[in-house]
């Protein structure tokens, strides 16, 4: 059972493992106990064989602020401030070798915005706004950038950045931010539709998929198709592959499919 005073609240059901940001009294600021319960319950999750899917929610009406600036604030003394735990968490996220969907029901800034754009899925409400505000404040959206630029279309990301302005849902789905936005009220039914495809791919095959998500851009044409086409064929040679070529013939779920 999660402890009531703990930030990040943890329930697993039917493959899927929700993180549920819940530090509303500060908008959910990316603090440093909020982060380090994330990174563990990431690591938890990512442990677990049973699951297979992660979710990123949130409590009260804002979904992710950013950096804790009341922290930020009292680490000017030191000379420095607590960015580098940010990183790790980006990190975990973006390299986790299982789905991972951001469920975004209110607003989300700086920090708030790496952690949607680090999501392989990120479903918002039409009404949730965003904004890279960092220039209004003399800063610049450095970390962030690492995620949220390889989502974002290069003129929109000019935009964006420099302007500073906020922005809707839609304008989220339509710049590449976000996965879908979709009203308020179906915000819930559409993370369900979407963990109920992701847990239906074989575990080390929808790592395998994000690992293809992530490959560089190929220089030499040929080489990157001998080096796909033997990966193709170890799959299909593969314990997973075998399964689940047998049950599509069999018109049946393949063994890793949650049973309700």
């Amino acid at each position: 059972m999660t402890s009531p005073d703990r930030l990040v609240r943890v329930a697993t059901a039917r493959g899927v493992t929700t993180l549920t940001l819940d530090s509303p009294h500060n908008r959910n600021a990316l603090s440093t106990p909020l982060m380090t319960e994330l990174l563990d319950g990431i690591a938890a999750a990512v442990a677990d064989e049973a699951v297979r899917v992660i979710v990123l929610d949130h409590t009260g009406p804002v979904f992710c602020s950013g950096a804790d600036l009341k922290e930020t604030a009292a680490a000017y003394a030191s000379g420095t401030v607590p960015a580098g735990m940010l990183g790790d968490v980006l990190a975990a996220v973006w390299e986790c070798p299982k789905p991972v969907l951001a469920k975004v029901a209110g607003p989300a800034r700086a920090g708030g915005l790496g952690l949607i754009a680090a999501a392989d899925l990120a479903v918002c409400a039409e009404e949730a706004t965003f904004a890279f505000t960092e220039v209004r404040i003399g800063v610049v959206p450095a970390v962030i950038s690492a995620t949220v630029l390889p989502r974002l279309h290069p003129r929109a990301a000019a935009e964006l950045y420099l302007t500073g302005d906020t922005f809707d849902g839609r304008r989220a789905a339509e710049v590449g931010l976000v996965t879908a936005a979709v009203p308020a009220d179906g915000l819930d039914e559409a993370v369900r539709r979407y963990c109920a495809s992701l847990v239906r791919g074989a575990p080390k095959a929808l790592a395998g998929a994000k690992d293809l998500l992530r490959r560089p851009a190929a220089t030499d044409l040929r080489a990157e198709i001998a080096g796909l086409s033997a990966i193709s064929t170890g799959y299909f040679l593969s314990d997973e592959g075998r399964e689940g070529v047998l049950a599509f013939r069999e018109k049946r779920n393949a063994a890793w499919v949650p049973v309700d």
